[in-house]
């Protein structure tokens, strides 16, 4: 849209609005961005710490003074620098000064500053006192020896820095978060020794490359001593494209048989740990824990117990289960966009940090030595205007006895410059004494050499060079230390499947005819005769642990899944199956099953056909199930069968025409879904309109007998006996005797 700008008799600007709300809307975006949530590359500070922290430095708040009220520091900022919020700017002090969020903190406290269990429970800044650290030094020291450019502050009576002169990286060293307007910051704190030596490395190596100096610098180092197991790939990719996270993860010792946590990740309160291990422990999703507790104290800041059930306790896998499920493993994003030396925000790899900050050193460095000469070199020329003073002081004393304007009757008699004559005119006349002329000389000659050492390092730059690595070389000797945060390879944490976590108690699960469900608990219940609805009764009933999970089977042939333990007890009459299930419309439960995942079952069919599968295969996700069995059109699902071993079991099958086939199990086969083989051949009866059906299957282990029920009457099978109707799998069979043409049940012996 073209920028109309219209003005009316009264000199009123008039604008389309929407002309003005996008210049409004960036300028705001603009000013959020550079002024409040980004840090810049040079110092690694945002407006308000850069304030408080120059405020500290005029209110002489060094590392060696005594304390004062931090409300009088908050009120120098508000009132002469930054014209905003006292909360904003007291919490941005606090957090400078915690050295559980900072990992080399610039302000030094007294008084309650909040704890790590709740970082925001400092006190008031009434109540608090607070000075500077050693480390700000790092900052603050050449800030009055013309290192830096000044700006007017908020109303022009006063100037502020605009960066400060620091001395290391502090970006990387204590790191920053802040989200502006369509960007944000996230960046971990470092050690300092070694984000130096990586400097000192990209000084004696300029086309370096990322990998180079990740050898130096390789990882994050927080304020807190968990590990970091993040890989080292994952890491240097972070460093070499600005972008990616990273994990850490608590430090545990066992003593006594007892799990002791001591370090724990960044940011990571033990209240909070504690209370959400405490949910999963009322929750019953830890069988494991028979205690926990916090035994933190000011001796041991960080000691949380963990006290497991029993030695037979897998402690790793334990530990593993809770760094998955609480925060006593974390992980923490990062994004290295900051404002770089051309004052445009952008993310940046660790070359790039570190090479704009380095040339923002070198031009610190040279503009400090520029600033010392410039002064070495006008304290020489007011040296060499005394000096002449001195070896004609009677001349001096009678010019300046005599006349009434002596300054330009001394520029002219001895050649002097203003400055020159000024600094005559003003010197004392103690300093006339007969030593006087030793002392000049001495000092002039300790300035000349001062002299020809700046000019030579402002005009050598490999010298420049070796003065800035030096200076890093001390500073990191000075105020570094070791790494706190472990950088260790581990693998990755899991979570416990909820059958790990559920107690193991054994259950028996009761499934009536009209599909209601319940568990009992323990295996001597007898499920026939619990109480059932009216017009409902017992069908079947699997005993298995409440850590496994319970199979249902449909009159379609669709398997579905419950965990054991989430039935209802067997004190009530249950609960329908299709209140968590969804079964196809018009089918009914005709089986449950609990065996082991790796037990084998026999799944048939009225219509002669069948296949093995395995347990496991049954499992399903979600409450429609899975098609487990195909049946042919009419045919009913038979009850599963639990196989033993196959060696030398057979499969009894008998139809309800009465013919008998045996064979080896094995001859069917193992399937994870399907119609299966044919198990007996079912011919069609001659002018009848149904076909054979399969009255009962039946398995039988090797030595043992079947005993047929037909009525009241039973016919018994020993081995031999089997033999005589065994036959091929798919076979009719041989007809039973007279009297078991109507089958009612097979059982073994």
């Amino acid at each position: 849209m073209t920028d109309i700008r219209l003005y009316n008799a009264e000199g009123l600007e008039h604008q389309p609005l929407a002309t003005f709300t996008e210049k409004a809307y960036l300028d705001y975006s603009m000013y959020v961005i550079l002024d409040r949530a980004l840090p810049y590359v040079a110092d690694g500070l945002k407006p308000v710490q850069r304030r408080i922290l120059y405020a500290m430095s005029e209110l002489g708040l060094s590392a060696a003074a005594k304390f004062k009220k931090s409300a009088r520091t908050v009120g120098d900022v508000l009132g002469k620098f930054h014209p905003h919020g006292d909360t904003a700017c007291y919490e941005a002090m606090v957090l400078m000064a915690q050295p559980f969020s900072y990992r080399y903190p610039l302000i030094d406290g007294q008084g309650n500053w909040g704890s790590p269990d709740n970082p925001k429970s400092f006190a008031a800044m009434r109540y608090t006192e607070s000075r500077l650290t050693p480390y700000a030094e790092l900052l603050l020291g050449e800030l009055d020896q013309g290192t830096v450019d000044w700006q007017p502050n908020f109303d022009g009576t006063l100037e502020e820095p605009k960066l400060l002169p620091a001395r290391l990286p502090n970006l990387l060293l204590n790191g920053t978060t802040g989200i502006a307007v369509g960007m944000a910051t996230d960046i971990p704190s470092h050690n300092l020794r070694e984000v130096a030596r990586a400097c000192i490395h990209l000084l004696d190596h300029p086309q370096a490359t990322v990998e180079d100096l990740f050898v130096h610098c390789p990882g994050p180092d927080f304020a807190t001593a968990g590990e970091i197991i993040t890989p080292p790939d994952e890491l240097l990719k972070i460093y070499q494209t600005g972008n990616g996270s990273l994990r850490q993860r608590a430090v545990y010792e066992v003593e006594q048989g007892e799990i002791i946590i001591t370090a724990l990740p960044y940011q990571v309160s033990g209240e909070r740990l504690m209370e959400q291990i405490a949910a999963q422990f009322n929750a019953k999703k830890l069988p494991m824990i028979e205690d926990f507790r916090d035994e933190s104290d000011h001796e041991f800041p960080t000691r949380l117990v963990i006290v497991p059930r029993s030695n037979r306790v897998d402690l790793d896998r334990l530990m593993s289960h809770l760094f998955a499920t609480t925060d006593l493993e974390r992980s923490y994003r990062v994004n290295l966009n900051m404002i770089a030396g051309d004052g445009r925000p952008r993310v940046m790899n660790l070359k790039e940090i570190l090479a704009e900050w380095l040339t923002f050193r070198t031009a610190t460095v040279r503009r400090r030595l520029e600033h010392r000469l410039g002064k070495v070199l006008d304290r020489l020329h007011l040296l060499d205007g005394l000096l002449i003073a001195y070896l004609n002081i009677d001349e001096v004393i009678r010019i300046i006895r005599t006349e009434d304007e002596p300054k330009p009757v001394l520029i002219a008699r001895f050649a002097l410059s203003d400055a020159q004559a000024e600094y005559v005119l003003n010197t004392r006349l103690r300093q006339l004494a007969r030593l006087e002329e030793m002392k000049i000389r001495g000092e002039q000659a300790e300035l000349a050499a001062e002299r020809d050492r700046l000019q030579a390092l402002l005009g050598d730059a490999a010298l420049l060079t070796r003065l800035i690595r030096d200076e890093i070389t001390a500073d990191a000797e000075k105020y570094g230390d070791a790494r706190r945060s472990p950088l260790v390879a581990r693998t990755a944490a899991s979570a416990l499947d909820e059958t790990e976590v559920t107690p193991s108690e054994p259950v028996t699960v009761v499934l009536s005819e009209k599909g209601w469900v319940r568990a009992a608990k323990g295996h001597e219940v007898d499920p026939v005769g619990l109480s059932y609805r009216s017009g409902d009764q017992f069908l079947a009933a699997a005993r298995l642990r409440s850590n496994q999970t319970a199979v249902f089977l449909d009159s379609t042939g669709r398997s579905y899944s419950l965990s054991a333990h989430t039935l209802p007890s067997a004190r009530g009459q249950g609960e329908p199956l299709t209140g968590r299930l969804d079964p196809p419309k018009g089918a009914s439960f005709v089986a449950v099953l609990g065996e082991s995942a790796a037990t084998q079952l026999l799944l048939a069919s009225d219509a002669g056909y069948g296949f093995i599968v395995r347990m496991e295969e049954l499992y399903a996700k979600g409450k429609a199930g899975k098609a487990v069995l195909t049946l042919p059109a009419g045919a009913l699902v038979l009850p599963p069968l639990p196989l033993p071993d196959l060696a030398g079991v057979r499969l009894a099958a008998v139809s309800q025409s009465g013919h008998l086939l045996v064979f080896p199990v094995s001859d069917l086969p193992e399937m994870p879904r399907g119609k299966g083989n044919k198990i007996i051949s079912l011919p069609t009866a001659k002018g009848a309109e149904t076909q054979d059906r399969v009255a009962a299957l039946a398995v039988v282990r090797a030595g043992g007998s079947l005993v047929i029920l037909s009525g009241k009457r039973t016919f018994t099978l020993k081995p031999a006996d089997l033999d005589v109707y065994q036959g091929e799998r798919g076979r009719r069979g041989k007809p039973l005797p007279r009297g078991f043409q109507r089958v009612e049940g097979l059982q073994t012996e």
